[in-house]
């Protein structure tokens, strides 16, 4: 349970009873024992179209606003925990604002090849119960297994920039490994983290792996596409043990050092650790780590402002992140996942679910981000609240917020929504132009 689940995300191909803002904001069956034919795999789909009044509004007084109605069509086919398609993407027609001549479809949705991955909200192949598993989609709060490079990462935070990032997972013997890109038609992040399990190296298979496992992982970002940033390579080496084992529950610890090759004097190290509780209904996850980072390496480097700090990070240098300084010092860093339902159905929407990550450094700095999502009357309303704060406590912090809300009614096939948030585009220029967005209007599904 310590590892990672990356291929979880399937869940987002389970979006029967909910879906997500328009703008940014993761027992066997029992076998016949005589030679009858096995029971065939029921599939299952789902089709969807919602249509909103979506309006762009610059802040401070920069540019000008612009409205849309948005159409988003969707098609889910359901094979089973180990096959599932999720196609759709937002379409969105001019009502008015833009410059002169503007087309009737907003144009930076749709001007380079990596917007077209939008068009793929899901595709999975294999799982992590499978020797390989493949994951094409967007990514969620991605964290590549030990978090220590990327974590708690999305590749949506650009609302101009609509990748579709892919993930592999494999387990070959001892050896357990993910790989990911967070653009996969274009030159972006590319990582992977190779995790060997040394109880199955040194005395065979074990009767629970992943006891004791060393790692490394490296993270390339080339920086071509979704506009062109400073590259650079991270790398990481971790050990962890866990020391407490019972049905449903884990507790464990790990250490680990890393550094920028190439970069001498860019280093950090970190130790601490953790606890999974998983159950039907109440999920519990905990991760608390004492940090240390030196000659500009940090770690959680891409994480969730990634996608902004890569133009400009907060603070009051402004340039890039990859040139940014950052202070030599401590950082003491907390992860929670907490996830509660009133039944065990199964699926991946709880009554509630809190996701929250906060890291307070020795110079002063404090960032956190963090989402919650609650679901009342029977499932029939979703409210969902998510922030970002980076910075905080120093000149040039960034702040980020949106919130969602979903009713469902006349049987639960049609619904009405609400959105609205902050939002930061980058510019030609290197810089963060600050908007915001806000959204109205109605959806229907069905599904077989």
């Amino acid at each position: 349970m310590h590892k990672k689940r990356s291929c979880m995300a399937v869940l987002l191909l389970l979006l029967a009873t909910s879906g997500r803002a328009s703008e940014p904001l993761s027992p066997e069956e029992g076998v016949s024992t005589d030679l009858a034919e096995p029971p065939a795999r029921k599939w299952s789909y789902l089709m969807r179209v919602e249509a909103t009044s979506l309006a762009l509004m610059p802040r401070a007084g920069v540019g000008e606003d612009e409205g849309f109605v948005q159409v988003v069509p969707t098609f889910i086919l359901d094979g089973g925990p180990e096959f599932g398609v999720n196609l759709g993407a937002p379409v969105r027609l001019r009502l008015w604002g833009g410059k002169e001549g503007a087309p009737l479809v907003r144009r930076e949705d749709w001007d380079t090849l990596s917007d077209w991955g939008q068009l793929v909200r899901g595709l999975l192949l294999g799982s992590d119960n499978a020797p390989m598993g493949i994951w094409f989609g967007p990514l969620e709060e991605h964290r590549l297994l030990s978090g220590h490079l990327v974590r708690r990462y999305s590749n949506r935070t650009n609302p101009d920039y609509h990748p579709a990032g892919g993930i592999f997972t494999g387990t070959l013997g001892p050896l357990y490994t993910e790989a990911f890109a967070s653009d996969v038609l274009g030159a972006r992040l590319l990582g992977a983290e190779l995790s060997l399990d040394l109880e199955h190296l040194l005395v065979g298979q074990p009767e629970q792996r992943g006891m004791f496992t060393l790692a490394v992982s490296a993270v390339r970002d080339w920086g071509r596409a979704g506009g062109a940033s400073p590259s650079m390579t991270l790398a990481h080496l971790d050990a962890m043990a866990v020391v407490l084992a019972r049905p449903g529950m884990e507790a464990y610890v790990n250490a680990g050092w890393g550094g920028r090759p190439g970069e001498g004097g860019a280093w950090g190290a970190v130790v601490g650790g953790g606890v999974d509780s998983v159950s039907e209904r109440f999920n519990l996850r905990l991760r608390l780590e004492a940090r240390r980072q030196q000659g500009g390496f940090r770690q959680g480097f891409f994480g969730a402002d990634y996608e902004l700090a890569r133009f400009q990070a907060a603070g009051p240098d402004g340039g890039p992140l990859a040139e940014a300084h950052f202070p030599n010092g401590y950082s003491g860093f907390a992860e929670a996942l907490v996830e509660w339902d009133a039944v065990s159905y199964g699926g991946p929407y709880k009554h509630l679910s809190v996701s929250v990550g906060a890291e307070a450094f020795s110079w002063g700095r404090f960032d956190v981000d963090g989402r919650v999502a609650v679901q009342l009357f029977e499932r029939a309303l979703e409210v969902a609240l998510k922030g970002l704060a980076v910075g905080t406590g120093k000149p040039g912090a960034r702040y980020l917020g949106a919130a969602e809300v979903r009713w469902r009614f006349l049987g639960g096939q049609l619904y009405a929504m609400g959105t609205g948030g902050t939002l930061l585009f980058p510019t030609t220029e290197g810089t963060l132009r600050p908007g915001a967005f806000v959204s109205v209007g109605l959806g229907v599904d069905h599904a077989r």
